[in-house]
């Protein structure tokens, strides 16, 4: 056994995030924490770290076993060096023996520069250190919260792939459900103050907690059965002073003074988006530069009414400046950004906005309206802050009580209730938690308008994208249909192809410039094809108008989900033809360009 947690119990104010919990770790285990923001996920961890003492209850650590601990916000000293921060309170024997390993991690997290300062650094990028520091130093047991915060696709990948080789115990708070599956062999909940195990990833845990609610709700509908039957007894009239009824007084009263499960409701995103015309966003030939280095060239891009677009790309390739110069916030160097009159952006930006942290939760909400438009009807802000899981006591809470992830999800529900119709998010996985991001995605898959998002996180992409615009780094932005399985799938094939065409080249002289041009079919496609894609867009928006006016008929609102089905299949065969049709006229146009020159 490497660390065991009995009866640990831990509360802030009125709140008791633990209550009583216990773990024990051995060698080999994996385990993931997950529960809702502001359950006690940061708090268990800093515990079990030793970076704080519970209220009550013991931690035993074995006193040979080495733990590193990454917290959501590390500490960092201003003026040292990335390196001499990795190493920051290590002995100079240590740093002797992983420097190499430590420069070689720094390398694969995006971070080269080993002289920087840190006070240089971003936010990402100082985290980024810390997690380097604790993956470089030998240890027995990893304590990591939120380790792919501000990981890039092919640094998660990387990450997920160092993790499963760790010989040592491990335990992590994530949002990423593919790193949950791929790395860990159990799952911790935390739930009302308590701790819930279940053996595997995190498919096994989606079965166990449906099951173990389950067998609650059954448990309770015996209790309320045999309280009913009781109650009927106690009601029937004068009873016998005999022991029996006695006993069956004392049971009815022992019915009655126990409590059912708690239940602390569902996260429900129901708000209304406001109606969208035809004219969305479009860039044309747009594009931005920093500093003399041009992140973003020639980008043409038109968002259709109900697009999910995944935006992806490395770390500083320039993903959120594109977000940006869709949501107005930035203008283009060069081209244009066309917006159509109708158009109400909801921005949900990487950064959650600052706010004074003595407003009250209630008064935060009440600024954009005391009464906000949802699919079941009017609600005021204290109903719908009940919906997003505050409830009265923490509406009247001022907002610096939240935890990171509650302001998260509060700032969510803010930009949601502008009715906004189309949806522009950045990193809107970073800390929501699991359940929350799974009503988000069931929210996207039935939200009216489009949905683009910048994430890293492979499984929200694979739900919600069906289309992704990968961010080259080189001013390029590359589109590709499906989701991110279907992008990182495309880019395999591509780099086989590229592989064995590599030897051929070799072999073979080049034959001079080919030429490029449309056949004669291509080019009377080209011409109709945007004309196709609106008219496609015209019928899918019918059918779903359809479907609400039907919603009664079964066997009707089946065919026209059927119908749906199949016009968004061919939505995206067109939307898949009509990028390479663009970028083909694209290379052909400056082809003819170079000629005249």
């Amino acid at each position: 056994m490497l660390l065991s947690a009995d009866r640990i119990t831990k509360a802030y104010g009125e709140k008791t995030p633990l209550d009583g919990v216990s773990l024990t770790l051995s060698q080999g285990d994996r385990l993931g924490v997950v529960g809702f923001n502001g359950a006690g996920k940061s708090t268990l961890l800093r515990i079990l770290a030793g970076a704080e003492e519970p209220d009550g209850g013991t931690v035993r650590r074995d006193p040979n076993v080495s733990l590193e601990y990454l917290p959501q916000n590390p500490a960092y000293g201003e003026d040292y060096t990335v390196l001499e921060q990795v190493f920051a309170n290590c002995n100079p024997e240590l740093r002797t023996l992983a420097e190499h390993e430590a420069r070689a991690i720094l390398t694969r997290l995006g971070l080269t520069e080993f002289d920087r300062r840190m006070g240089t650094l971003s936010g990402g990028e100082r985290r980024r250190v810390a997690l380097a520091a604790v993956l470089a130093r030998p240890c027995d047991l990893l304590i990591l919260d939120e380790p792919t915060n501000h990981l890039d696709s092919e640094m998660i990948l990387w990450l997920e792939g160092h993790l499963t080789r760790f010989s040592g115990a491990l335990v992590m708070v994530t949002h990423d459900r593919y790193f949950l599956e791929r790395v860990t062999n159990r799952t911790a909940e935390v739930e009302g103050g308590k701790l819930y195990f279940y053996d595997g990833g995190y498919a096994r845990y989606l079965a166990g907690k449906a099951d173990r609610e389950e067998r609650t709700r059954a448990t309770e509908r015996k209790r309320q059965a045999l309280l009913r039957r009781e109650q009927q007894w106690v009601l029937q009239g004068p009873t016998a002073r005999g022991t029996k009824s006695r006993e069956r007084l004392e049971r009815f009263a022992a019915l009655q003074a126990q409590t059912g499960p708690q239940d602390r409701g569902a996260l429900e995103l129901n708000i209304k988006a406001s109606r969208l015309g035809r004219k969305t966003i479009e860039l044309h030939n747009a594009g931005k530069t920093f500093a003399g280095k041009p992140v973003l060239q020639n980008v043409d891009l038109r968002i259709l009414r109900d697009d999910r677009i995944g935006i992806v790309g490395r770390n500083g390739s320039g993903k959120s400046t594109l977000l940006h110069l869709l949501a107005g916030t930035l203008a283009p160097d060069s081209g244009a950004v066309v917006r159509g009159e109708t158009v109400r952006v909801g921005y949900f930006s990487q950064e959650t906005p600052p706010v004074d942290g003595d407003v009250r939760v209630s008064d935060y909400i009440r600024e954009i309206g005391n009464e906000i438009a949802t699919t079941e009807g009017t609600l005021t802000a204290a109903q719908l802050l009940d919906q997003f899981l505050f409830p009265p006591e923490t509406q009247w809470s001022p907002v610096k009580k939240l935890s990171g992830g509650e302001r998260r999800r509060l700032f969510l529900m803010s930009v949601l209730a502008c009715a906004p119709n189309i949806l522009l998010l950045d990193e809107p996985t970073n800390d929501l938690d699991v359940v929350t991001l799974t009503v988000l995605e069931d929210y996207l898959e039935s939200f009216p308008g489009a949905v683009v998002a910048v994430s890293h996180d492979r499984y929200f992409l694979d739900k919600m994208a069906r289309r992704i615009l990968a961010v080259e780094g080189d001013g390029r932005v590359t589109a590709y249909p499906g989701g991110f399985t279907d992008y990182w799938d495309a880019l395999r094939i591509q780099a086989d192809a590229e592989k064995s065409a590599a030897p051929r080249a070799k072999k073979e002289r080049p034959a001079g410039n080919q030429r490029l041009k449309f056949s004669y079919n291509e080019q009377r496609e080209y011409e109709r094809i945007e004309g196709e894609l609106e008219a496609l867009e015209h019928t899918h928006a019918e059918v779903c108008a359809e479907q609400a006016r039907k919603a009664a008929d079964y066997v009707a609102l089946q065919k026209l989900m059927e119908k749906q089905a199949e016009l968004e299949r061919q939505m995206e065969e067109k939307m898949a033809r009509w990028l390479y049709l663009s970028e083909l006229a694209e290379r052909i146009e400056s082809q003819t360009e170079g000629e005249h020159t």
